[in-house]
C-alpha cells in the first residue's frame, strides 16, 4: 500500500480553517499565493512520498545505532537528509536575511505534515532544528546569528532541544548542569542529559545543541538557568568548523517507537559553550524553542493519524470478508461493514479538525509578527497562545487513537509487524509525552492561558466561533443546521467551563478539570474548524467546477463530527466542575 501524501486536504485546511487569504493580505508575503502554496505543498509530497517514505519500515527495523563514541543513522538517512536540505526545506518560513525563504510558518507546518506522516523519525531532525532557528532569531547574538543561523536555515547543521536530565524531567527547577565561565566571554559546560533527540548523528556537517544549564552563583530554581549554545565541532570566529568539542553521546535508548530517531545520552566534559540572551533568563528563551517545537508535535500528532488512517483505510477497501450491509453482497469490502466505516470516518473528521486547530495557530504566530497595528497583533498572538497547548496535547492523543483504530481496522492481521499498522501505533506513543506532557498542556491552558489574561483570549475565540453559528444557522443543507445546533451546545459549555475555571484559579479545583477543559475546547474548537470548512465547501459547490464528491465528503464529515463527537462534547462540563475533592479523598491505600 503505497502512501500519498494529503495534498489537497492539506491546501484546503490552509485556505479555509487557517485563512490563508488573511495572511497574503499581510504584505509580509510578497512571493505568496495560493497556486504558491499549493506548488510548495506538491513538492513536500513528492519528497514525502518519494525519498523519506520507503525508509520509514526499513528504519524502523534497523534503528540508529552506536558504537565507540558515534551515533549513526539508520541505512538512507543521511542522503535523505543532503536531499532534504537541498531542497530548502529547513528555510521555508525562515528569514531571507539570513537565507531562509520568507514564507510563512502555516505554510512550513503544512509542508512538515507530508514529512512527518511519510517518516516521524527522520522528521524530527529538521523539525528540532527549525525550533532553534526561531530561539537564534529572537535572541542569538551578532556571532551565532553570522555563523550559526546560516548554517541552520541551510540544512547544512542541524539543531538539538537539550533539557531533561536523569533527575529533572518536567521539572526543570532541579536542573545540575554547570557551565563555568571560562574568563574570554565562552563557558564551560559538563554535566549529563537524557532524552536528546537527534543529539548525535551522521547527516549534517555539525550539530548544535541548546543546553539549559546554570552558572555557579546563579540563584536556584528556575531563575537561575540560562541557555547555552554548543556544538559538535568547535566554530571558529571565521565561521569555519575546527577541533572536536567536550561532549559525547555515552548511548542511545531503546524505545518503544521512533526507532531511527536517536534518542541519546550526552556527557558534557568542559563543552565550550556561548550563552543565548541575557544570564539566568534561559527559561525564557527556551520557551521559545520550546513553543515552536509544541505546535510542530501537533502537526506531528496530525500527521502520524494521517499515515496510520491511511494504511487502515486502504486496507479496509481491500479485504474482504462478511456481506455487505449496504449492497448485500458477499465476500464484501470491509469498508462496507458500518462499524469499520464509522471508525474510519470518526477519525477523518477529527484529523482534517486538528489539521485546521495546527496550522491556525501557526498562521496566528504569522499574523502576531505581521498584521498591521498593535492591537491587532496583539490579538493573534493572544489566539497563538490558546490554541498552542490544545493543538499539541488533542493532536496528538488522536494520533495515538488513529493509530490505535488503525490495528483495530487491520484486525489480527494489524496486531503483526509486517503490517506497518503496529508501528504507527508505537511511533505515534511519544507524541503526547515530549515536549511537555499533555497534562502539562491541559494545567498550561487553564493556568497561564486562560487565567492568565482573565479569559479574554477564550472569550474572543468564543465570539468567532458563535459568529460562524450565525452562518451555518442560515444556511440552506440541513447538515450545516444539525451541526450548529451540536456546535452551539459545545460552545455554551465551553463559555460555562472558562468562567468556572476563572472562579477557582489558582486552586487544586482548577488543576482537577483542566484536561476535561482542554478537550471541551479542542472539540468546540474543532467543530467550528470544520464548519467553516463546510461552509467553504457549500460555497464551492454552489459555483461547480470542483471535484464534487470531495466537495460533498467534507460536509458529510462535519456531520459525522457532529454527531459522533460534538453531540457528546457537553457531557464533560460536570467532570470539569466536579473538583478536586473526590481526588484528594481517594488515598493510595485506597487503590492498592
Amino acid at each position: 500500500m503505497t502512501y500519498r501524501s494529503p495534498v489537497r486536504d492539506l491546501v484546503f485546511s490552509l485556505t479555509e480553517a487557517a485563512g490563508l487569504d488573511a495572511l497574503i493580505a499581510t504584505g509580509a508575503f510578497p512571493d505568496l499565493d495560493a497556486e504558491t502554496a499549493g506548488a510548495v505543498l506538491d513538492a513536500a509530497g513528492q519528497l514525502a512520498d518519494g525519498v523519506l517514505e520507503p525508509l520509514n519500515r526499513p528504519g524502523d527495523l534497523a534503528g540508529a545505532t552506536y558504537a565507540n563514541g558515534t551515533v549513526t543513522a539508520a541505512p538512507g538517512f543521511a542522503a535523505a537528509y543532503k536531499a532534504f536540505s537541498e531542497g530548502g526545506w529547513n528555510g521555508i518560513a525562515a528569514d531571507p536575511a539570513f537565507g531562509g525563504q520568507g514564507m510563512p510558518k502555516a505554510l512550513e507546518q503544512a509542508s512538515y505534515e507530508c514529512f512527518h506522516a511519510a517518516n516521524m523519525a527522520f522528521g524530527l531532525c529538521p523539525m528540532l532544528t527549525l525550533a532553534g532557528i526561531e530561539a537564534l532569531h529572537a535572541h542569538g547574538t551578532e556571532r551565532q546569528k553570522t555563523h550559526v543561523l546560516p548554517k541552520l536555515i541551510s540544512g547544512a547543521w542541524s539543531g538539538a532541544m537539550v533539557l531533561t536530565e536523569p533527575q529533572s524531567g518536567s521539572d526543570l527547577g532541579t536542573i545540575r548542569a554547570m557551565a563555568k565561565p571560562n574568563g574570554d566571554g565562552t563557558y564551560a559546560l559538563e554535566g549529563q542529559k537524557i532524552f536528546i533527540t537527534w543529539g548525535d548523528h551522521d547527516c549534517a556537517d555539525n550539530i548544535v545543541h541548546f543546553v539549559l544549564a546554570r552558572t555557579p552563583d546563579a540563584p536556584a530554581g528556575t531563575r537561575g538557568i540560562s541557555l547555552f549554545l554548543t556544538s559538535k565541532f568547535m566554530i571558529a570566529d571565521d565561521g569555519k568548523l575546527g577541533a572536536r568539542n567536550g561532549f559525547r553521546p555515552v548511548g542511545v535508548e531503546h524505545k518503544l517507537g521512533i526507532h531511527a530517531s536517536p534518542t541519546c545520552v550526552m556527557a558534557y566534559e568542559g563543552a565550550t559553550a556561548e550563552l543565548v540572551g541575557e544570564l539566568n533568563q534561559g527559561l525564557a528563551h527556551m520557551f521559545v524553542m520550546m513553543n515552536a517545537a509544541r505546535m510542530a508535535v501537533g502537526v506531528q500528532g496530525v500527521a502520524i493519524a494521517q499515515r496510520a488512517w491511511s494504511r487502515a483505510f486502504d486496507y479496509a477497501r481491500e479485504r474482504r470478508q462478511g456481506r455487505s450491509a449496504w449492497t448485500g453482497e458477499a465476500s464484501a469490502p470491509i469498508f462496507d461493514h458500518p462499524d469499520v466505516r464509522r471508525m474510519l470516518a470518526v477519525t477523518r473528521a477529527k484529523i482534517e479538525a486538528a489539521r485546521g486547530i495546527c496550522l491556525s495557530g501557526s498562521a496566528a504566530g504569522d499574523l502576531a509578527r505581521h498584521a498591521k497595528g498593535d492591537d491587532e497583533r496583539a490579538f493573534w498572538k493572544r489566539r497563538e497562545d490558546l490554541l498552542t497547548p490544545i493543538a499539541k496535547a488533542w493532536s496528538t492523543d488522536i494520533g495515538v487513537e488513529s493509530a490505535s483504530i488503525g490495528v483495530q481496522v487491520h484486525g489480527g492481521m494489524g496486531f503483526i509487524e509486517e503490517t506497518g499498522a503496529a508501528q504507527h501505533y508505537r511511533d505515534a506513543r511519544i507524541a503526547p509525552i515530549y515536549e511537555g506532557t499533555n497534562g502539562i498542556q491541559a494545567m498550561d491552558l487553564a493556568g497561564r492561558k486562560l487565567a492568565g489574561d482573565g479569559g479574554k483570549s477564550a472569550g474572543e475565540l468564543i465570539t468567532d466561533i458563535r459568529a460562524t453559528l450565525a452562518a451555518l444557522n442560515g444556511a440552506s443543507d440541513a447538515r450545516l443546521k444539525t451541526l450548529g445546533a451540536r456546535l452551539a451546545a459545545a460552545t455554551d459549555a465551553a463559555e460555562a467551563a472558562g468562567k468556572l475555571l476563572l472562579e477557582r484559579k489558582g486552586t487544586p479545583d482548577a488543576l482537577a478539570g483542566a484536561a476535561g477543559y482542554l478537550r471541551l475546547m479542542a472539540e468546540t474548537t474543532g467543530g467550528w474548524i470544520l464548519a467553516k470548512g463546510a461552509l467553504a465547501a457549500e460555497r464551492r459547490l454552489t459555483k461547480g467546477g470542483e471535484d464534487a464528491a470531495w466537495l460533498g465528503g467534507k460536509l458529510d464529515l462535519a456531520a459525522v463530527y457532529a454527531e459522533h463527537v460534538l453531540a457528546q462534547t457537553p457531557s464533560l462540563l460536570p467532570s470539569i466542575a466536579q473538583g478536586a475533592a473526590p481526588l484528594e479523598a481517594l488515598h493510595a491505600d485506597a487503590l492498592a
